[in-house]
């Protein structure tokens, strides 16, 4: 089966899912929430680049979803008599990709505003699965589409600000295309907009705006990602958990934090996931008999999150911790580009940990154009029938290995020491495979190309022997180093930075002055709690930072009590 009968099988078996029809009993519970409203032929309902949309319900009369590009319109689903139109972006008050518009002669319409709909789907199981698979399935469907554009970056040819777009993007979720400026395209498309090199790379949205050489924070701002928490002239953001980090300690703590109706703000400082993200493949998590991909699970637990109330903004990173240990609002953050200080009641620091870098001669210059941290579809099309290099003896590595040697002529699994740390049926897997080799007393001395890495020089540190390897890829998977430089000293951590949390803080001065003792999870500062990769002593495994997540947020809940 090729891949166009796969993606028209695909559509198939997925369009009762995407676009199901609202039973009567499901309308009469959205239609004390929602306003009716008629509209006429050509009237706009919702306009791509807009935010916090509600849902709208056809109930007579025929609207059509479109994508404008390069002036031509782009017929993406039409709605009729129950039918509603929606995307994902209405859980997240992330931008709509697309416009809609009434193209019968009238259309009547119930039109739920965004809190409302969020609420009903968070209180009305009735109607919650239904539009919430809906939506979840019509952004896959987008996603596959080959044709559908959404936002497009212009850059050049292996350029490395270009494909830093692309990852962030990709990794935040937000359908796009990276076209490259010497193609047909994107030749087409600078003589369009008058765009020259000195312009790249060049975020195109749906709505035609051109944003020149954006930083991330542009790119997030554009896409809706990066949202402001402070309303106009506000000089404090209050709430009553603030969670540092959106992996999956974070999320899960977002999940049962915000369904507990606490008021829940998440700050992540690039993408949500963590390491878990990037995981191509994980096989081993409760529930998934033949695996998940990393970044499929975490961006359903934002959804999920999303859908109890919590808010997030990406990229906002904590800048600076400041403890009044007397306050209500104990916690005061200062954050990355936000000139109001955001308040809390608990802060929970889920930050996880940086990759650490491979020490070879020129690592930096191929940062994102030959050296990865994650092996995910995005990066294995770079490497299709290559021989690619991975650094690591991990779990993280091993599911790396694998996925790569699917479409890798063959894939190098470079191990410092004698042996490897994953699990027993990854590392039998890995052992057994055709085109992995694993070489022993491995590392990488040097890496040397043009504008994208072309080759690396390899040393076996027991013979001293070194050899040269074509190759355009390489994937660390060598450990990281844990996210806490930002915190006060107040914070006790371990000899290798990790946050201690427990009964090995109890001794802190916080707490001598304190009638109760530190909850698993709690820090040397009262009300902060840790979990996650960034913890001491925590298990370094995604089911496990899930856990830790949930059981921090209780011992949130009993502070908050006791505080009360």
């Amino acid at each position: 089966m090729t891949d166009e009968e796969q993606d028209e099988q695909f559509y198939r078996d997925t369009e009762s899912i995407a676009f199901p029809k609202l039973n009567d009993h499901q309308l009469s519970l959205l239609e004390p929430l929602a306003e009716r409203r008629v509209m006429k032929r050509g009237d706009v309902l919702f306009k791509a680049g807009q935010r916090d949309l509600g849902l709208a319900i056809v109930l007579r009369g025929e609207i059509d979803a479109f994508e404008t590009r390069d002036g031509t319109e782009y017929n993406l689903a039409t709605a009729r008599e129950r039918d509603f139109m929606g995307d994902v972006s209405m859980l997240q008050g992330t931008s709509i990709l697309g416009s809609s518009r009434v193209t019968s002669e009238e259309a009547e319409i119930l039109l739920v505003p965004a809190g409302k709909l969020r609420r009903a789907l968070a209180e009305i199981p009735a109607v919650s699965k239904t539009i919430v698979d809906a939506l979840i399935m019509r952004r896959r469907r987008l996603r596959r589409d080959r044709e559908f554009a959404g936002m497009r970056i212009l850059a050049g040819r292996d350029a490395r600000d270009g494909h830093q777009l692309d990852d962030f993007l990709d990794k935040n979720r937000i359908p796009h295309r990276l076209v490259e400026f010497e193609s047909e395209q994107g030749q087409a498309l600078s003589e369009r907009f008058h765009l020259s090199t000195r312009d790249l790379p060049v975020l195109i949205t749906p709505a035609g705006a051109r944003l020149r050489r954006p930083s991330l924070r542009e790119v997030a701002r554009e896409a809706g990602l990066l949202r402001s928490l402070a309303e106009e002239n506000e000089t404090e953001i209050l709430s009553d958990l603030t969670i540092v980090g959106a992996g999956p300690a974070g999320l899960a703590a977002a999940v049962y934090a915000a369904s507990e109706g606490l008021k829940t703000v998440v700050l992540e400082s690039y993408a949500p996931g963590g390491q878990a993200g990037s995981s191509s493949l994980i096989e081993n998590f409760f529930g998934f008999p033949t695996g998940i991909g990393g970044g499929e699970l975490t961006w359903l637990a934002q959804l999920q999150a999303y859908r109890f109330g919590a808010k997030f903004s990406t990229p906002a990173e904590a800048l600076s911790l400041q403890y009044h240990r007397d306050d209500e609002y104990r916690v005061c953050l200062e954050t990355e580009g936000c000139s109001a200080v955001l308040r809390a009641k608990a802060l929970l620091i889920a930050t996880g940990a940086d990759y650490r870098r491979l020490e070879a001669e020129g690592r930096e210059q191929f940062e994102g154009v030959g050296v990865y941290y994650a092996a995910t579809a995005l990066e294995g099309q770079l490497c299709r029938n290559e021989t690619v290099v991975v650094a690591g003896s991990g779990n993280s590595a091993g599911q790396a290995a694998m996925f790569l040697s699917e479409g890798a002529a063959k894939v190098l699994l470079l191990v410092r020491g004698n042996s490897m740390k994953m699990s027993d049926y990854l590392s039998r897997r890995v052992q057994a495979h055709d085109n992995i080799e694993i070489l022993y007393h491995t590392e990488i001395r040097k890496m040397s190309g043009g504008k994208k890495l072309e080759q690396i020089e390899l040393e076996n540190t027991k013979t001293g022997e070194r050899r040269v390897v074509r190759t355009p890829a390489v994937f660390s998977m060598i450990g990281a180093k844990p996210c806490t430089d930002w915190l006060p000293p107040e914070i006790e951590r371990d000899a290798k930075g990790f946050i201690k949390t427990g009964m090995s803080v109890a001794g802190a001065p916080a707490w001598q002055a304190n009638k109760h003792q530190p909850s698993p999870l709690e820090t040397s500062l009262p009300g902060i709690f840790a979990a996650g990769d960034v913890r001491s002593g925590s298990v370094k495994r995604c089911a496990a930072a899930v856990g830790e997540g949930g059981m921090a947020v209780a011992g949130i809940q009993m502070r908050l009590a006791g505080s009360n």
